[in-house]
Formats: C-alpha cells, sequence, structure tokens
C-alpha cells in the first residue's frame, strides 16, 4: 500500500473519532447556578467523649455558586475583609436553644462561630461549583438547656448572602 493508501486509512479511522470526540464533549452539559450562592443542611452528629458528653458537633453543609467567588485566601485582608471588618468571615453560624418551648439565639458565645472558608475557586473556564462544607463546632459540656439548632449561611467575595439555613432541633442533654 502506498503513502496516499495510508494516509486515507489514517484519515477514516482518526476522522469518526474525532467526531465522536467532539460529539461526546458538546453533550456534556456544563452546569450553571446563580451567582448568589445557595446552601442547604446536609447532616449534623454529636462527638462524644469517653463519659458520654458531647464536647463538639460535626455540621455539614451543601453549596453551590455560579460564578465560584467562595473563600477567601489568608492574604485577603484589604477591605471589606480585614480584620476589623464584619466581612473578614465568610461563614457565620448561629446557636439556638430551646427555652421554655421556644427557640432563642444564644448572643453570649465567645467567640462567636464565624469562620474563613479557603478559596474555592475553580482554576477552570466554567467557574460554577457546587461541595460541602464540613465544620466541627464547639460545644458546652454542660448545657442548660437540652435542646439546640444552628443557623447558618456564607457570603461570597462579591458580597452575596446566601440564603439562611437551620439544623434540625439536635438534643444536647445526655442522660
Amino acid at each position: 500500500m502506498g503513502t496516499k493508501g495510508k494516509l486515507r486509512k489514517s484519515v477514516f479511522i482518526l476522522l469518526p473519532a474525532a467526531v465522536c470526540l467532539t460529539l461526546l464533549f458538546s453533550c456534556v452539559k456544563k452546569e450553571s447556578f446563580s451567582e448568589i450562592p445557595q446552601i442547604g443542611f446536609a447532616d449534623y452528629y454529636n462527638m462524644f467523649d469517653t463519659t458520654k458528653i458531647a464536647k463538639t458537633g460535626v455540621l455539614t453543609i451543601t453549596f453551590q455558586d455560579g460564578d465560584g467567588d467562595i473563600g477567601l485566601n489568608p492574604w485577603d485582608l484589604s477591605p471589606p475583609f480585614d480584620t476589623a471588618s464584619y466581612f473578614y468571615y465568610d461563614y457565620f453560624i448561629d446557636l439556638y436553644e430551646k427555652k421554655n418551648g421556644i427557640f432563642v439565639k444564644d448572643t453570649t458565645l465567645n467567640p462567636p462561630l464565624r469562620y474563613r472558608i479557603p478559596n474555592l475557586t475553580p482554576n477552570d473556564p466554567n467557574k460554577a461549583i457546587k461541595g460541602i462544607i464540613v465544620d466541627t463546632i464547639p460545644l458546652n459540656p454542660a448545657p442548660v438547656w437540652d435542646t439546640i439548632m444552628f443557623s447558618m449561611f456564607i457570603y461570597d467575595r462579591a458580597l452575596h448572602k446566601s440564603n439562611v439555613v437551620f439544623t434540625p432541633m439536635i438534643i444536647v442533654r445526655r442522660p
């Protein structure tokens, strides 16, 4: 077989393969979400020590963001992310205690449950992201009230506030 025959045979093999790959990748749908982050409650459980006292809780939330601008770098300290700013933190959790049948926000936590999410922006032209965030929360080892719940929300770097979600009621009093 001559050079032209080998070339023609290669084209007949490579062309259909290229067409198939193009069709395959053009069918992969790029996810698109709102540029305002959305979060959802995923899971919560208490971690007990050997004396069966809950010392910490593990909270898991889901997130999605259309432009992927969730999280901060350690060097993001210029306004509005400076240490004196409300936006120094981008993940906010509030504790509610059930007192006489009504959930009341605990404003005495020191320090409050505020965190900085690490920069999660993908290195990809499609910046839409989704995932989970798992956080360990310190608990009062001798709670006055036996039932709590948490609310949480996040901010992205454009200062878009996500929706606020709540955990179900959590029993913390041990027998």
